[in-house]
Order: C-alpha cells, then structure tokens, then sequence
C-alpha cells in the first residue's frame, strides 16, 4: 500500500529524517509514534505530499507522491494536528467544499457528505457555524474531511485531542471500523490509544526508525521478562532456601533485610506467574508474605526503553526501576507495622 524508501529531510545541517524505509500494509491499523522532534509529523507530511523530502520515494500503490502527486493524493486522506477547518463555514458547507476539491461527483457528493457527518456523530451540528463549535467537534468535523474521497489510507494525526471521555471511546470505534476496510496510520502521545486500537506499531526517534513490529512482539523484545517484587517476615534462609528451589526464578536479588523483613527482586522469564506457589511455599516455612508485585513492561516503558538508546540517555528505566523498587520499600515497613500490630492485638 505505502512503501516508504531511503527518506530524508534537511533543514540546513540538521537532519529531521535520517534514511528512513518501513511499508504499510492493506488492512491494518498503523500506529506511529515518536518524541516531540523525532520527525513523526515530517514523515507524515511528506506522505501526503505536503512537504517535499530532500531525497528517497514514497509510493501509495505504485504512484509515486512526487512524480504522479494528483493520483497518489487521491488515495490519502488526512488529518493533521491542527484541522484545516474554516471557520466562517457550517460544516455541511465545509464538507461540500472538501468532497467538490477532492473530485467526488456531484451526483454522490451530498450522500458522502451526509455519511461522513453520521459516521463522525456531527449531523446534529452540521448548520452552525464551525467557529462556534467546540474542540471536540472541530476534531470531529476534521476527521469526516479526512474520509471523503473514500480514500484507501487515512492518516490521523492527533485524532482525540480535546474530546471527553466518551467521544473519544466513539472515535476510536470509528477507527477500528475504518480499519476493517481501510489503512489507517494513527499518530497519538496516548499510549493506551495505540495499544487498543493500533495492530502494528511504529517507534521513529531522532529521525530513524527503532521499531517496526506488532505490539507483541515489541513486548517480547522488551528483554527482562516479568519482574517479581517481595516483603517476606522471616528468616532470610529459609526464604532463600525457598526460593532456590524455583527453576523459573532466573535471577534474585536481597534489596533489604531489616527488622526481619526480607525483600527482595526475582527476574522470571515472560509469561511465568508462580505467585501463588511462592506464597504457600513460603507459609510452609513460617514465612508471611507481606507484599507481592508482579511487573511487566508497558507499552510506555517500551517507548522509552527504545527512544532513549537514540537519545543518548540508556539509564532512564533503571532509575524508573529503582523509583518503584524504593516506593514497594517505603511501604514495607508499614505493613510489617500492620501485621505486627495485628498479631499483638489477637
């Protein structure tokens, strides 16, 4: 569908794209992220054909964007962060306008219109005046531009900004409807958004790509694996004792033995839960487990993990690490105050 190859863009001696390539593929919804600066919003300007690249192709089903640019921008439709609202129009008016400048023909034109503005729950709005409208449904007048033509491939820049709790859930519907049937490229700052509506994620930091992948096999890639925190009352041989017998344990580390609590770090491979072993393990030797957390990677620290290698800063998770290490210890004491306190009292 969308074949990008060896993109670049300068502004002078900077370099915004640094030989980028990656394909999208018919029937998937893309998610693209990056930090701010990262040259996201460039690629996707240069995409649709608003910004000329200094050198590399981009081509939309065989059409190249910069030697057939009219047929090539047929088959996009486009969002970006700021909607090309104008405001002096209603959005009925508006929308005629789009769907006449992108070739639609005037025996479908007003059906489209009227398709579009039901699809986007903005119908009820289509004879105000867009300047009176709120945020919410200036993004929403945006995204039904976006969708005229019946264009192939869609690209959302930013498509929920500024809309409430439940017009974001409508949205993010329609995006999963539009991808039964179209291309959508999502660019979002909301990581749960991609994770929820985006099938194949797309990581560009300081203009190279660092990820090309389905989420699961980013989280795959994440490395460690599950990490397991405990608080455990009781001698600390017998709780090492215990947890020497567990295969599945590949690493473990002593963070604390103080007034008879013990915590510690276990390093399980991914997709291992033995949370419920270790706890009747540990009560066979008179060892009460204070406190258990099991952690994962998120999507979020994945992002970072893969953004900061590019940034030069490759120590931001450990010390995201060590901030959720010291807020497990900084609870410890207390609930080894409760247990204590409890046990007097009985």
């Amino acid at each position: 569908m969308i074949e990008v190859k060896n993109l670049t863009k300068k502004y002078g001696g900077n370099t915004a794209l640094d030989d980028v390539s990656f394909k999208i593929r018919t029937g998937k919804i893309y998610g693209f992220l990056g930090p701010n600066g990262a040259g996201k919003s460039t690629t996707m300007n240069i995409i649709t054909g608003s910004l000329a690249a200094t050198s590399g192709t981009v081509q939309i089903n065989g059409c190249d964007i910069c030697d057939d640019p009219i047929e090539a921008k047929k088959q996009i439709g486009y969002l970006p962060e700021i909607p090309p609202l104008y405001a002096d129009m209603t959005p009925v008016e508006y929308l005629r306008f789009v769907a006449a400048a992108k070739g639609v023909k005037p025996a479908r034109l007003d059906k489209q219109v009227n398709e579009v503005m039901e699809q986007t729950g903005i119908t009820h709005m289509k004879d105000r005046l867009i300047s009176g409208l709120s945020k919410g449904y200036k993004q929403r007048v945006g995204i039904a531009q976006a969708m005229l033509g019946d264009p192939e491939v869609i690209i959302l820049d930013e498509p929920t900004v500024g809309l409430d709790p439940q017009q974001i859930i409508d949205i993010r519907a329609l995006i999963r409807k539009l991808g039964q049937s179209k291309t959508v490229i999502l660019s979002s700052h909301i990581l749960a958004e991609i994770r929820e509506v985006c099938d194949h994620i797309i990581i560009i930091s300081r203009g190279k790509i660092v990820a090309d992948s389905s989420l699961e096999e980013l989280e795959s890639r994440a490395g460690d694996g599950v990490t397991l925190l405990m608080s455990i009352k009781g001698a600390r041989d017998a709780i090492l004792g215990v947890l020497a017998l567990y295969p599945s344990i590949r690493e473990y580390r002593v963070l604390s033995d103080k007034d008879g609590v013990v915590s510690v770090e276990l390093d399980l491979s991914r997709g291992v839960d033995i949370r419920d072993e270790l706890f009747f393990a540990m009560a066979e030797k008179r060892c009460a487990v204070i406190n258990i957390e099991q952690h994962s990677a998120s999507l979020e620290e994945i992002f970072l993990s893969l953004t900061d290698k590019t940034q030069g800063t490759p120590d931001k998770r450990a010390l995201r690490d060590k901030k959720r290490r010291e807020k497990m210890l900084g609870n410890v004491a207390d609930k080894a105050a409760e247990a204590e306190n409890g046990g007097d009292e009985q």
